[in-house]
């Protein structure tokens, strides 16, 4: 007992001492998962107003205009209120949300859900589109959205559709933060701003790189198709909270519920969602 007591103590200081001094472990607690009866479920996003999910249904290929896919909604307890609340989509990816409109990537072109009215109000093409993916939306409603067949990001402004940014490996993951624009670029983490200076904060992760959310400021969660859950800081510190890809399990683009730390993963050909709670276990 001693002697395990003594390595115990051993282990912890080595752990400890090579630790960054704001480094911190966390993992996942899983908390509750929705029936399997979704349709490969690629996004999720919580809609603060209502207090629910949506989820994207893209129910045929992901690069197929079916006119199959839709956007459900799940309660934060898992319960599904509806699988198919507005349909007729073709293979919806990334949502964002702007005064009580719903913004969906849908391959081609951006389409706009009037939430109350439960209906669609408009459709913006993205010329020379091919795989537009996630969608991110800033404090002024400009919309940013991901091609990421076509290495770009694209800008809507007042129902204009220009390029933002072009020329990258294969984008797909945004968030807007303030003034700036994170981008989850095959493995890489960038933050570019008005000025389109691009920085690479992380690097070295799963070339699948998926949905991303702020946790708190510089701290970070991302998603990998593959499998794999990240926890990111903007120094370039990461650490692997989910690895199920033995599992075949994947983990698209996720959503965040900040007030009670959940973590939202919809499993894709698995068509459920699967709540995590994100929990701090050491902090140095």
């Amino acid at each position: 007992m001693k002697n395990l007591l003594k390595h115990s103590c051993i282990f912890l200081f080595f752990l400890f001492v090579h630790l960054p001094l704001s480094a911190q472990i966390h993992q996942l607690q899983t908390i509750w998962e929705t029936d399997a009866v979704l349709k490969t479920p690629e996004s999720v996003l919580y809609y603060p107003k209502g207090k629910f999910l949506f989820v994207s249904n893209i129910d045929g290929k992901p690069d197929e205009k079916d006119g199959k896919g839709s956007i459900g909604k799940i309660d934060l307890n898992g319960k599904i209120i509806n699988v198919d609340w507005v349909s007729g989509l073709n293979a919806p990816k990334g949502m964002g949300i702007f005064q009580d409109k719903l913004f969906v990537a849908d391959l081609t072109e951006v389409v706009v859900i009037d939430i109350a009215k439960e209906k669609i109000i408009q459709h913006i093409p993205v010329d020379s589109a091919i795989f537009l993916n996630d969608i991110t939306i800033d404090k002024k409603g400009i919309v940013y959205v991901s091609d990421t067949r076509n290495f770009k990001v694209h800008k809507i402004e007042n129902g204009k559709v220009t390029t933002f940014l072009e020329n990258l490996q294969g984008p797909n993951g945004l968030l807007a933060v303030d003034d700036n624009l994170y981008i989850l670029d095959r493995g890489n983490l960038l933050i570019t701003d008005s000025s389109k200076k691009i920085t690479k904060l992380a690097d070295d992760m799963d070339k699948s790189t998926d949905g991303i959310e702020m946790v708190k400021p510089d701290q970070f969660v991302i998603s990998c198709w593959s499998g794999i859950i990240y926890y990111v800081t903007a120094d370039g510190d990461k650490q692997v909270l989910f690895d199920k890809r033995k599992e075949k399990i994947n983990s698209a683009d996720i959503g965040y519920h900040r007030e009670s730390k959940t973590i939202f993963v919809p499993t894709f050909y698995g068509d459920r969602v699967i709540a995590y709670k994100l929990k701090k276990i050491i902090e140095h």
